[in-house]
């Protein structure tokens, strides 16, 4: 089960997070950014399950860290356009970053002899 995925437990509560925060965006823009936010927030998450029983890892893999990055930009951008308070910003990019670390840990391990 994934749930047991150490890297499944942190960003299912990143993803939590995540839908909490862009809730509270302003209308204008809750059903554009906001909506592909939640949306690659949640590509993040399926890729994680996808890359567990995946006979491909690397390549389920790489594409969830590909939403990362999406999703980095995105918040950004929500941060710069004060969609997002710096506090939410930062905590978020942390959390995305150990995701990504994660991500790339498990790269490398599919990659090793």
């Amino acid at each position: 089960m994934p749930s047991e995925l150490p890297l499944f437990v942190h960003w299912e509560k990143t993803l939590k997070d995540i839908l909490l925060r862009t809730g509270k965006f302003p209308k204008r823009v809750r059903f554009t950014l906001s909506s592909r936010i939640d949306n690659l927030a949640l590509d993040v998450l399926e890729g994680i399950i996808e890359a567990r029983y995946a006979k491909d890892k690397s390549a389920v893999l790489a594409r969830a860290n590909l939403h990362l990055e999406k999703l980095r930009v995105l918040l950004r951008i929500s941060h710069e356009e004060r969609h997002l308070d710096h506090k939410g910003f930062e905590f978020m990019a942390c959390n995305i970053d150990e995701a990504g670390r994660m991500i790339g840990g498990w790269l490398r391990s599919r990659s090793s002899p």
